[in-house]
């Protein structure tokens, strides 16, 4: 039911009046006899509980104009359906105008009733204007149309909000004469002329939307970024919640709040994008729709106030009761607020105010305005619910809490007035012409006081929810009443001194808000997302490739969206970190099987692949020795390192000196580091053993003590027949060329054993080739 304020004053027929006096005597009959006799009572009031008040419901679809002038007629449209048992005769669809209400909690009061009560809801106009219904069977409905003159309804020439109602009268079989079976009350706020001091309204247009990118990007140079799915397209096509945002704020007196996070995400989409589909990518369509709002975003937000929030629209609340118990938590505001200013710039080409933060709902306490304001922002959009007043009026907007930081505390009632399904014709009527009232009694409150107030609506208002707002606004187009006022100025206004500015204790925020909060894990997941980044950062040559993407992500994982969603918002920590540690792993050592070394001094290689598109650096590879009395390492230590280079795509050999001093086997671990120290992946571990005379260097030494038997038994020979000829030239003439000849053979033949050995067999070369040059393979997965 809408809410109302009674109407008085009203003219009838004589016919009217005495069929209406007739029908209170019936009606007042078997109440007199229930006072006599106690089953008559009880008879009464199942004959009302049959065919009362609320027999037929009626709905107001249309109320037009929303604030009519003395010059306008009214003209109001519906619906009436028969919700009893038995069929209703004779019936017709009458205004009834009650009293003035001078207060907004009479309104409130009003909009609570339901039912029809004859000293509230006031009496019918004259039946000129009624709709007669002669029939309406039960389970049926008829539509009606009303039309009065403004001028027709006696009301206040100061103005005020009155109550309208639209009832349904007529008779059934167990009562049959004329009463009310069914009433609906809506709001007529009337103004003839306006007051001499307006109040100074501010409306928020928040442009918010929940998460969309995923933390992967493409490995192309374009870094083409991928979608969770393509809901965002169709909020942003035409008719779409988005799509209306924009085309019906272009047209109305509002400050623009908007989120950076969904400009970089629709400006993601006017350029190739995927979007996941099971395990793997498809390519996005939706290229033209995101060109088309960013294009006509662009121009409605020119010349207008822009207000951006930190990207993503962080959790104010979650950050203050939870966040601040994880190091690290707080700091993602600062860069969060900074890049909020650049986005918009880049992508709108606007200026927007960062100076303004905006809790969930407008709930605040001390811990939360602390945070708020710890990234520079120094005003706080809080609410009326949360920052109460004692007042008998709305006081100004603005008001100072102390730390140079202004609490712009939004109307509670006008901020609440779009809330719930806005699809229904009924609901959104009601809802325009209760907020109507609501504004136009904040001003007769204290006529002598010219107040700026704000209204905060719902972050995420729906498509229908919108339209509604919109059509509020437009009602007070006409300035009657108010002027518009953009936030910055709004928080700039001169504050009320008797305003309350004592900010809530943290006990004080509300419980059903704190059980949608983000949990603590969910700061230690961003924390740990976080410390895995910077480390992984410090390795790359191209470091921005990882940052933005990532940073962006971490952002969203702390947005206010989240709120009773917290299975998504888990999932969504998890993918983060799931994708970052699979890039991490792109970076890692070749497994290699136990090494032998042969003699005293080797060589042990240890490989690092990158399956990375861009190069790593400042990357340490170590070595340890588990046993350096057995096996030492470049000179006498146990432990050495290497610093490690490597372009995308390729791997790399690294060649450690080691120096055996006894046989055995000596285990191993290869890990790499950062150079700040800290452990990057997994270690390897593996096993040397040191053989100094293995069967090689046997079949070595046996080889050369054979020549050495050979080389003794040709001397022998060579010898013996050298002696011979000497023997044969004595006997002769004496010694001939021929002996000369020999003689140096057998010189030559003891140069051969002399000469020294070229080389040792204990010393190796390194037991693999050369580091790989060649890119990796077209299967490979390749990251950043």
């Amino acid at each position: 039911m809408a809410e109302a304020a009674d109407f008085q004053g009203m003219r009838t027929s004589p016919a009217r009046r005495w069929l209406r006096r007739s029908a209170s005597l019936l009606t007042g009959a078997p109440l007199v006899a229930g006072l006599l006799c106690g089953p008559a009572t009880s008879t009464a009031h199942a004959a009302e509980d049959a065919t009362g008040s609320r027999t037929v419901d009626v709905s107001l679809d249309t109320f037009t104009p929303s604030t009519p002038g003395e010059k306008d007629t009214i003209t109001i449209s519906g619906t009436v359906i028969n919700e009893g048992k038995q069929t209703i005769t004779d019936a017709h669809v009458d205004l009834r105008v009650g009293q003035k209400l001078t207060a907004r909690t009479a309104i409130d009061r009003a909009a609570e009733r339901t039912g029809y009560d004859p000293g509230l809801d006031g009496a019918e106009i004259d039946d000129t204007y009624s709709v007669e219904i002669p029939r309406l069977a039960s389970g049926i409905s008829h539509d009606f149309r009303l039309s009065v003159p403004a001028d027709e309804l006696d009301l206040d020439e100061d103005g005020g909000v009155y109550q309208l109602g639209v009832s349904l009268s007529g008779q059934t079989a167990n009562l049959p004469y004329d009463h009310v079976l069914g009433i609906e009350r809506t709001f007529l706020p009337w103004q003839p002329e306006a007051p001499e001091k307006k109040t100074r309204l501010t409306y928020l247009w928040p442009l918010i939307s929940s998460t969309h990118l995923t933390s992967e990007t493409g490995s192309d140079e374009q870094q083409t970024p991928v979608f969770e799915d393509e809901s965002l397209a169709a909020e942003l096509s035409t008719g779409g919640r988005l799509d209306e945002l924009v085309s019906l704020g272009k047209e109305l007196p509002v400050t623009w709040v908007i989120d950076p996070d969904l400009l970089a995400t629709v400006d993601a989409m006017t350029r190739n994008y995927e979007v996941k589909k099971g395990s793997t990518t498809v390519p996005g369509k939706n290229q033209a729709v995101a060109k088309r709002w960013l294009s006509d975003l662009e121009a409605a937000v020119q010349d207008r106030k822009v207000v951006a929030l930190p990207f993503a629209d962080p959790d104010l609340a979650s950050l203050a009761h939870r966040g601040k118990t994880v190091s690290g938590s707080l700091s993602h505001l600062q860069p969060a607020t900074e890049v909020a200013a650049t986005t918009v710039e880049t992508i709108l080409h606007v200026k927007a105010s960062t100076d303004f933060a905006w809790p969930v709902e407008g709930a605040i306490d001390s811990s939360i305005v602390d945070v708020a304001t710890s990234a520079g922002a120094h005003n706080v959009i809080a609410r009326s619910d949360s920052l109460q007043d004692n007042l008998v009026y709305t006081p100004t907007a603005a008001r100072p809490i102390g730390g140079g930081t202004t609490a712009v505390v939004a109307d509670s009632r006008l901020s609440k007035a779009f809330q719930g399904d806005m699809t229904r014709s009924e609901t959104s009527t009601l809802a325009v012409q209760e907020f109507l009232a609501q504004s136009l009694a904040v001003t007769h409150q204290a006529p002598d006081k010219q107040r700026s107030i704000v209204v905060a609506p719902q972050r995420v208002p729906t498509a229908a929810q919108a339209q509604s707002m919109a059509r509020a606004l437009q009602a007070l187009g006409n300035q009657r009443w108010t002027q518009p006022l953009d936030l910055v100025a709004a928080a700039d206004a001169k504050p009320d001194p008797d305003a309350n500015t004592t900010v809530p204790a943290a006990s004080q925020y509300p419980g059903k808000l704190r059980k949608q909060e983000l949990p603590v894990e969910a700061f230690q997941d961003v924390r740990g997302t976080q410390e895995t980044l910077d480390m992984f950062e410090g390795i790359l040559t191209q470091a921005d490739r990882v940052n933005t993407p990532f940073g962006r992500a971490i952002d969203r994982e702390l947005s206010a969206s989240w709120r009773g969603n917290p299975m998504a918002a888990e999932q969504y920590r998890s993918g983060v970190r799931s994708y970052l540690r699979d890039l991490t792993e792109e970076v890692q050592l070749i497994e290699k099987s136990d090494v032998t070394l042969s003699g005293r001094s080797a060589t042990i290689p240890v490989t690092v692949q990158n399956e990375l598109v861009q190069g790593i650096d400042h990357l340490v590879l170590r070595l340890t020795s588990h046993n350096p009395t057995r096996l030492n390492l470049d000179g006498d230590k146990g432990v050495t390192e290497q610093q490690v280079r490597i372009d995308g795509g390729h791997s790399q050999t690294v060649k450690f000196p080691a120096s055996a001093n006894a046989n055995g086997q000596v285990q191993m671990t290869a890990q790499l580091y950062t150079q700040d120290g800290q452990l990057y992946g997994k270690a390897m571990n593996f096993t040397v053993k040191v053989s100094e005379i293995t069967p090689t260097v046997m079949l070595v030494i046996a080889g050369g003590v054979l020549l050495l038997v050979l080389a003794g038994v040709r001397m022998y020979t060579q010898r013996k027949r050298a002696a011979a000829h000497e023997a044969a030239g004595a006997e002769s003439e004496g010694p001939s060329k021929d002996d000369d000849t020999a003689s140096d053979e057998a010189a030559s033949t003891r140069g051969d054993i002399d000469s020294p050995d070229p080389g040792q067999a204990s010393d190796l070369g390194p037991d693999i080739g050369p580091e790989s040059g060649d890119p990796s393979g077209a299967g490979e997965k390749v990251d950043r």
